[in-house]
């Protein structure tokens, strides 16, 4: 698997540098995402923008990242250029359970705003 990851204090991106999203790359993409979620990251950004095609394994990796940053903070999928990759999605029903943004920038945004009301919230209890 060829992916980046860009730490940031509130957040971290984790970009994928391959085309395909499948049974090959979603185990590894599973294993560093755990790793994240020990580490601490609070809110993770997910970003598909160079992913051409994912299968069943691909969608199950999404789903761990959003069912490990539940109780961690915010989990965002960005970066969906391809119509098969979002397709794929829709047909899963995926965009109505995910926060799904179209560019990083606007992700980045959610993620921080996200994390300052949940801070503020939680200074109010």
């Amino acid at each position: 698997m060829r992916y980046s990851i860009d730490k940031q204090e509130r957040f971290a991106v984790l970009h994928l540098h391959d085309e395909n999203l499948n049974s090959v790359v979603a185990p590894n993409l599973k294993s560093e995402l755990v790793i994240l979620s020990n580490e601490g990251v609070p809110n993770l950004i997910l970003d598909l923008s160079e992913v051409k095609y994912v299968d069943s394994s691909g969608l199950s990796a999404i789903l761990t990242a959003n069912r490990l940053w539940k109780n961690l903070g915010a989990f965002v999928l960005t970066g969906i250029k391809h119509d098969t990759v979002r397709k794929l999605i829709e047909i899963s029903r995926l965009d109505s359970v995910l926060s799904i943004l179209p560019t990083l920038e606007e992700s980045k945004d959610f993620v921080i705003l996200e994390d300052i009301e949940r801070s503020l919230s939680a200074e109010r209890l």
